[in-house]
């Protein structure tokens, strides 16, 4: 069986910075990734907040980490991860080419966002089709947009986008907001939000780039078109946990996972970062800063191991 001290799964931001640092620690380290390295920031146009970088692609900076990290000496291997067996001080990380076992394991597997799956949703991703405000906001500035969904995100980011654009309108399914009470006050005293209540989106229209949406009331069936440059989903987010058992980790509500502020999990020498694990914030960034966290943190649990 192949033996390494630290296996990191996952190519998103999160952990090609732990790989960053391990190997920059010297530890012996290996990446898996299933896919693309980059993780969501690859469905991302433009990326203007990561810091020192005016205005960057979602996937040119994904690839500007692959080069840094290899360029380091990292070992990428794309192969799919179908479990972890914790060990007390050895875990087991079983592939689709076969186990290895690490001494530390860090989960990197990010989020993915829940669909609607509506007509002309996943043709416009990246080109008016949006998943984060913080984002892509900036983007429409001075333009109508719509936020798709009735909770406390959904309505935050919306008065969030309110910042920029001239209207945004929130569609729910419903005759109220699902998010708090002072999230729905703060909504109902900005004037350039509209809701859109008893209604669902049928379609995302436009011919290159989103030009507006097509939604259906629930009650009377009838259909109305809302120009709008923008679309912001806000229906949920699942974290990437699938090839866990439900019971290994310490779980927040919605399959979260529990770490401390070393994203230290429940079981000792498995960490986890970015956005799977139960965090206030999922930008690149703070994907980055926890990678870094990680890899000393584990690099750290390996010095006792060998102590």
């Amino acid at each position: 069986m192949e033996k390494r001290e630290l296996v990191i799964i996952g190519g998103g931001p999160g952990g090609m910075t732990a790989a960053i640092y391990a190997k920059r620690a010297g530890l012996d380290m290996v990446l898996l990734e299933k896919s693309a390295y980059g993780g969501q920031i690859l469905i991302t146009h433009e990326v203007e907040n990561w810091p020192g970088t005016k205005a960057i692609s979602g996937a040119a900076l994904s690839e500007a980490f692959r080069e840094h990290a290899e360029h380091l000496g990292c070992e990428l291997r794309k192969t799919l991860v179908r479990g972890i067996e914790p060990g007390e001080k050895r875990h087991i990380v079983k592939t689709d080419s076969g186990d290895i076992e690490a001494k530390a394991v860090i989960i990197a597997t990010g989020a993915s966002f829940r669909r609607l799956g509506c007509k002309g949703e996943a043709e416009f991703i990246g080109s008016g089709v949006s998943f984060c405000a913080v984002c892509d906001g900036a983007f429409f500035t001075d333009e109508e947009v719509a936020v798709i969904g009735g909770g406390n995100t959904a309505v935050e980011e919306a008065c969030y986008l309110t910042r920029f654009a001239s209207k945004v309108y929130i569609v729910h399914r419903r005759d109220q907001f699902r998010a708090d009470k002072m999230v729905c006050d703060q909504a109902a005293r900005n004037e350039k939000i509209v809701p859109v209540w008893d209604s669902v989106v049928e379609s995302i229209n436009g011919d290159g780039v989103v030009e507006g949406i097509t939604v259906k009331n629930v009650k009377t069936g009838a259909l109305t078109d809302i120009p709008v440059a923008g679309v912001f989903m806000f229906v949920g987010t699942l974290p990437n946990t699938a090839f866990l058992h439900d019971d290994q980790l310490d779980r927040a509500e919605g399959g979260w996972i529990k770490t401390d502020g070393h994203m230290r999990t429940s079981i000792p020498g498995i960490f986890a970062v970015g956005d799977v694990r139960e965090t206030p914030l999922r930008q690149v960034v703070t994907a980055a800063g926890d990678g870094a966290h990680a890899a000393m943190a584990a690099y750290h649990w390996i010095a006792t191991l060998q102590s």
